[in-house]
């Protein structure tokens, strides 16, 4: 090539990951987050809960009382975390996120229990995930333990009030989001970054319907996009970053005109399955052998996210659907799990020969019992309250 070097993005990509891990150990004086030196202002304003189902639920808009607020700069490190009252944030109209995509968010939820108690499901992989997405957008790296141990002390604060006992089965949505919020337009990483936490009231999607309207009908009718792409090889599919989702939504939006509930996301001239709108998806078929597997896209090319859920079934399906397995029940049937590039040719042929079983985007009642205490699982982390 002339003795031009040639790189890839790949190798750039975690070239500069390596360089800014470093940059931290090295320079001492930056401060790293720290859930020990948090501080409690209770609000004197408290909210109003909402009826369980309710249309205010439903809107998916009302927040509990208090947030979790940490500035991260580049001359100092990480500034001493807050809970405080929920309320706006305040940025420039320059800031970094609002231009450059800065930004990067977590999804978890905390349950209370049928047995009294507050859990969180693997919330130590929502915040190393979250690591991984920061620093896939040049936000600053914090140790995942710290924001673990930040997102408990906030629960503690709101939880029991807005996930009483005499609500057994119910949940909140736990958002943990970073952005880049300095005054910065210039085209570089940010030197100043927000780590904020909320909850949000939330409805069960999966069995209820907004008051007033029919019963949703079970299942999801998934439309296979052949010409729109979600992510790509060398992109940031595997992040948890917004500019995975905007660019989505017009497909999905186009979809829903269409009566379809989400978009069966396909890459490449051969169609290979990826992602079920903004969910990991599963295929459980026979092989032409009579192999009964249960079938899901890998990570290794970092298009999909590394989902907690399908983490999870991956995992306890090579644990219980196995041959002698107690777990195993007259209709239950050990299967092989399959990790590997599939694509729509192969799942319609399947479908025609009548050896598709079922497909899903969800958990199943295994993930259940262990988030609401029915079975006790190192995977339900309880919150000790106030």
């Amino acid at each position: 090539m002339n003795g031009h070097a040639v790189e890839s993005l790949t190798h750039l990509t975690d070239a500069g990951i390596d360089a800014a891990n470093k940059t931290v150990q090295d320079e001492s004086a930056m401060k790293e987050l720290d859930a020990s030196k948090v501080t409690v202002t209770k609000t004197l304003s408290p909210r109003e809960i909402p009826e369980v189902n309710s249309n205010e639920v439903w809107d998916m808009k009302t927040c509990t009382d208090h947030m979790v607020m940490a500035t991260w700069t580049s001359d100092s490190g990480w500034h001493a975390p807050e809970i405080k009252t929920y309320g706006p944030l305040t940025m420039s109209p320059i800031a970094s996120c609002l231009h450059y995509a800065t930004q990067c968010f977590e999804g978890l939820k905390v349950y209370r229990g049928y047995d009294g108690k507050l859990r969180l499901f693997r919330p130590d992989k929502n915040c190393a995930r979250l690591l991984m997405s920061a620093q896939r957008v040049a936000l600053p790296p914090f140790d995942p333990k710290e924001l673990e141990k930040l997102i408990m002390a906030f629960l503690k604060v709101d939880g029991p009030k807005w996930l009483p006992k005499s609500r057994p089965g119910t949940f909140l949505y736990i958002r943990p989001a970073l952005i880049g919020n300095g005054a910065e337009i210039g085209v570089t990483a940010p030197a100043e970054a927000l780590l904020f936490i909320v909850a949000v009231a939330w409805p069960d999607l999966s069995s209820s319907s907004r008051p007033g309207t029919a019963p949703k009908p079970p299942g999801l009718k998934l439309l296979a996009s052949k010409s729109d792409v979600r992510a790509w090889p060398g992109g940031f599919g595997y992040a948890k970053v917004g500019a995975n989702y905007g660019p989505a939504f017009v497909a999905h939006m186009e979809g829903r005109k269409s009566g379809y509930d989400q978009i069966l996301w396909l890459l490449g001239s051969d169609f290979q399955v990826t992602e079920a709108g903004a969910s990991n998806f599963f295929v459980v078929w026979k092989t032409k052998e009579g192999k009964l597997q249960l079938v899901t896209a890998p990570l290794d090319s970092k298009i999909i996210l590394d989902g907690i859920t399908r983490r999870s079934v991956v995992e306890l399906a090579r644990e219980r659907l196995v041959e002698g397995s107690k777990y195993l029940t007259p209709g239950l049937q050990a299967l092989e799990v399959v990790e590997r590039t599939y694509t729509m040719i192969e799942l319609e042929e399947a479908w025609k020969e009548g050896r598709l079983v079922e497909a899903f985007v969800s958990g199943t009642a295994w993930l259940n019992d262990i988030k609401y205490g029915n079975e006790s699982h190192e995977w339900g982390v309880v919150i000790d309250e106030e």
